[in-house]
């Protein structure tokens, strides 16, 4: 095995496991090697060319930033549910490199995006998708999704929005209103039935797979999956960073997605009313840390590009906020810390 020196940059290493390690697997292949996308974390991804003209993806995952264990461990979980994920043909989790088959170039959010008329026939195969990773699940394989988890996320929104972002420090009341909503929307998520999350499943993170005339969606980064509440992946779906619906559309989709997870014997329940308060709950929770990891990659890693994406957070979130009689402080301190006037009105 290749021992880095400490004086060799990630790239000479990097260069030097796929001289040894891929030419071992394709011999005499003149490998070109271009930048496949970047994410919010430390890892890279490169498209490599073989002789044969077909490509593989390289992850680059720097082993004192990150570990390559979960992915390996929960592609196979995606895959023994028979769902689209990219396949591992050489893990090297010393030194933090994965060589993976490529799911190809057209992601969801691009599609979506260059044809809006096809957002129905695009999302209605990841409701299967969805459905089939949901029925795989079972405790005691993935980290939970409990409390300690749940209010850690939470607590990325007052410390990098409320605290860094607008340089407010909260007052006691407004703290204590700000704990009371967090165990509001902790005691909803931990009531809910759990099974396999993917934390991260949206558009961006989902490919167009052509096989057979069919689409399947390929699914990607889904190295954070935990064992959760049962709306956590619909609403990351439907209530998304990069992309939003009409509240029509919206709701028919997950309307969609309950009637094939009761048909399919999920533990949903028998309630839409019920289901739909449960994905708007858990939906504010995730609104809240994005609000804190978006200001995170800006002021901590220098993304700044995701500052951009705030509004679209806030506006979900005041939309939850303000539809329920137990959430409405929240409404209000979101107000005072934008320093917007409160309206006049009823609350019923």
């Amino acid at each position: 095995m290749h021992m880095p020196h400490a004086k060799e940059s990630r790239q000479q290493v990097l260069d030097h496991w796929v001289n040894t390690h891929v030419q071992a697997r394709y011999p005499g292949a003149n490998l070109q090697i271009a930048p496949a996308s970047a994410d919010a974390s430390f890892r890279r991804y490169f498209r490599l060319t073989l002789p044969d003209g077909s490509t593989r993806i390289l992850m680059d995952a720097p082993p004192e930033r990150e570990d390559c264990r979960p992915f390996v461990q929960v592609a196979a979980l995606f895959a023994e549910a028979g769902l689209c994920v990219p396949q591992v043909e050489i893990a090297d989790l010393e030194q933090g490199f994965l060589l993976l088959s490529d799911l190809g170039r057209v992601g969801y959010l691009a599609a979506l995006q260059a044809a809006p008329e096809l957002a129905d026939t695009l999302m209605r195969p990841v409701l299967d998708v969805l459905v089939r990773w949901q029925m795989a699940s079972r405790p005691n394989v993935l980290p939970p999704y409990d409390e300690t988890l749940l209010r850690r996320e939470m607590n990325l929104f007052p410390e990098w929005y409320i605290g860094r972002h607008l340089g407010h420090t909260l007052t006691p009341a407004q703290q204590k209103t700000l704990d009371a909503v967090f165990t509001l929307l902790s005691d909803a998520a931990l009531a809910q039935a759990e099974v396999f999350v993917h934390r991260d499943f949206m558009p961006r993170n989902l490919m167009v797979v052509e096989s057979e005339a069919t689409l399947t969606p390929g699914v990607l980064d889904f190295q954070d999956a935990v064992y959760g509440p049962i709306t956590y992946d619909v609403v990351s779906l439907f209530r998304d960073a990069f992309i939003s619906w009409e509240e029509e559309q919206e709701l028919d989709w997950v309307v969609r997605y309950w009637e094939q997870a009761r048909d399919a014997g999920l533990p949903v329940p028998a309630d839409f009313g019920q289901f739909w308060q449960d994905y708007e709950w858990m939906g504010l929770q995730r609104h809240l840390k994005v609000l804190g990891i978006f200001c995170r990659l800006n002021y901590r890693d220098g993304k700044a590009h995701y500052l951009a994406d705030l509004p679209r957070f806030l506006a979900y979130a005041r939309k939850t906020a303000g539809r329920y009689a137990a959430l409405k402080p929240l409404l209000a301190l979101l107000d005072a810390l934008e320093e917007k006037p409160a309206a006049a009105g009823y609350t019923f």
